[in-house]
């Protein structure tokens, strides 16, 4: 093989440097000088290397080393290095697919588990007996919060004193039977372990707007699967997998590889909803005394339990038969910041200030519309079956949406900017809130002309709350995501480190909890969620309100830092790497080295 090298300056790699007539020989090619016999030095390794000052000047006459390239052109030679090529398949390495393709089964199938989950919690417990959407914020907020600090504090002392292996089977093996145990045993004995008489006696002590909270204590089981449904959003995907996933993975390889992954997320989303139709659509067939949803749910919690021995097949399978990259041991400080210090970071910083507004109004906004929404969705479908498949439906049209978005987001960023990018899910919200509230209340006088169409007020609420979260949840996912992670970015590191724990720390939990604090303080004050729609569509507005305002006011420092760090990129030197190689002993070709030489600068 033939070198060419492409120098502005002069740069040589001489085999004798001490004839300095050598260095302007054309007669001794750069195959000669790399692979004449040297002296070794370590490791069978001889390298040399002299640095020629540029004859080139700037304008003040300082003299300084210019870039130099190096171009490799094969001409059916010996090549540099004596590297086995790696078997590949379509480009890729088997290796690499031995890992990716595990992996991406496991996701699917723990998002095809998810979506099942997720649909049938929201059943369970707003149209169970004695319960309403109104059970939702206190839920929330007084067990599912504490339940899951008090699983991630045993999740700490269990990884501990187990290996990785073992920690991954002991936190989903108890889910998968749990699930189980719940559609063949806890279910079907719901009405003899549920207190029902107490329940009832202090609601009417208590009054009916104390309704959610006593649901909690009368349909405890269903609580519970609520509980270790969002536990499997959190737990498993983000901790497992995610973990797992990092662990066996190349940073190239996740480059590659992770943005598919969430394509791959939605298709899952899209099948999952077919199953939860398909099982919901099953009473239909069964005869009038026969508990159709007890039926349903025993169907999906054996899949539930299906794809989770299958994730726990494939986790054995990688472990067993793919080698697992090597990883520096060199830890990375990270700030551990308190709420205190976590609240005294972000009202330091305006760029901060207005990355974590964005991140408090989205999970406020989509709190307040999304619980109220519920609410009319039973009153239209009272039914577990009916209301079990039209969440069926939306989560297939959701994955649908968001597969789609997620191939139009790449053109929105690259034509429209990072600015639009970020206020397309506001704007969606918006527009649709609006709708969606003001079908609730003044819908009446729209009767007669949604009539004509065949849909009454509350059905029309339900469909265009649909739409609601629909887009929002894809233009969250496609848009507000990505937006979020990428403001990090030009940030200085100390900055985007302390920034992204404050944001972690206090706006994460704060965004999913405020919107079911403000959703309890209005039911305790006017009685109930209905009576509370008015003041939920008000606040609503001044939270989008601000959301789109902190956009705006972020995409103006965004835009300002992003010109900035490219000035300085423009204005750095990188340093020189050329790759060196000589000819061991046994006329093989041994490792290569890289010699780097940093440019220097008046």
């Amino acid at each position: 093989m033939e070198a060419v090298l492409q120098t502005r300056g002069l740069l040589s790699l001489p085999p004798k440097p001490t004839k300095a007539s050598s260095l302007l020989n054309p007669s001794q090619g750069l195959s000669h000088r790399l692979f004449a016999s040297k002296p070794l030095g370590f490791n069978g390794l001889c390298l040399f290397y002299r640095r020629v000052p540029s004859v080139v000047a700037k304008p003040n006459g300082v003299p300084f080393i210019c870039k130099a390239k190096a171009a490799s052109a094969a001409d059916g030679k010996q090549p540099f290095f004596n590297e086995n090529e790696k078997p590949k398949f379509m480009g890729i390495e088997i290796l690499t697919l031995k890992k990716i393709i595990p992996l991406g089964l496991m996701f699917f199938c723990i998002l095809f588990n998810y979506t099942i989950l997720r649909d049938t919690k929201d059943v369970l417990v707003v149209t169970a007996k004695g319960s309403s959407a109104e059970i939702i914020p206190f839920l929330k907020t007084w067990v599912n919060l504490p339940m899951a600090i008090g699983f991630m504090l045993l999740y700490t002392k269990l990884a501990n004193v187990l290996s990785k292996k073992a920690l991954f089977y002991t936190v989903i093996v108890p889910f998968i039977a749990f699930f189980g145990a719940f559609g063949f045993l806890l279910y079907p004995l719901s009405n003899y372990i549920h207190p029902q008489a107490l329940s009832d006696m202090l609601l009417a002590v208590l009054g009916p707007r104390f309704l959610g909270p006593l649901a909690i204590m009368r349909i405890w089981s269903f609580c519970l699967f609520y509980v270790m449904a969002e536990l499997w959003g959190s737990v498993v995907i983000s901790v497992l997998f995610w973990g797992f996933a990092n662990q066996i993975t190349t940073v190239e390889e996740a480059k590659r590889f992770y943005p598919l992954f969430g394509l791959g997320a939605n298709v899952a989303l899209i099948f999952s909803g077919r199953t939860v139709k398909y099982f919901s659509n099953l009473r239909k067939n069964l005869g009038p005394r026969v508990d159709g949803w007890a039926i349903s749910l025993k169907g999906m919690m054996s899949i539930v339990v299906l794809m989770g021995f299958t994730i726990c097949f494939l986790y054995w399978w990688v472990n067993k038969f793919v080698p697992l990259p090597t990883r520096s041991w060199k830890k990375k400080e990270k700030p551990k910041m308190g709420t205190m210090e976590s609240l005294k970071f972000l009202v330091s910083s305006r760029y901060i200030r207005d990355l974590a507004t964005l991140v408090v109004a989205y999970g406020i906004s989509i709190n307040l519309v999304e619980v109220t929404w519920k609410s009319k969705l039973k009153a239209q479908f009272p039914s577990p079956n009916e209301y079990s498949s039209f969440m069926g439906d939306f989560s297939t049209a959701t994955g649908i949406a968001t597969f789609t978005m997620m191939l139009l987001s790449q053109f929105i960023f690259d034509k429209y900017g990072w600015g639009v990018a970020a206020k397309i899910t506001p704007t969606v919200l918006l527009l649709t809130g609006v709708g969606f509230f003001s079908l609730i209340l003044f819908g009446d006088p729209l009767g007669p002309a949604l009539a004509e169409f065949g849909m009454t007020p509350l059905l029309a609420a339900v469909y265009v709350g649909a739409v609601q979260n629909i887009f929002s949840k894809s233009a969250k996912y496609s848009l507000f995501d990505p937006c979020k992670e990428m403001a990090y970015i030009p940030l200085d590191e100390d900055t985007k480190v302390k920034g992204k724990a404050a944001i972690d720390v206090v706006c994460n939990p704060l965004g999913k909890s405020g919107g079911a604090l403000i959703q309890q303080f209005m039911i305790l004050t006017f009685g109930s969620l209905a009576n509370s729609t008015p003041y939920l569509g008000g606040i609503l507005l001044m939270i989008v309100f601000t959301w789109l305002s902190a956009a705006k006011s972020l995409d103006t420092q965004f835009t300002a830092l992003r010109r900035e760090e490219e000035l300085e990129k423009e204005m750095e030197r990188d340093a020189v790497k050329i790759p060196v190689v000589s000819e061991p002993r046994n006329d093989s070709v041994a490792n290569s080295s890289l010699l780097n030489a940093a440019s220097d600068d008046s």
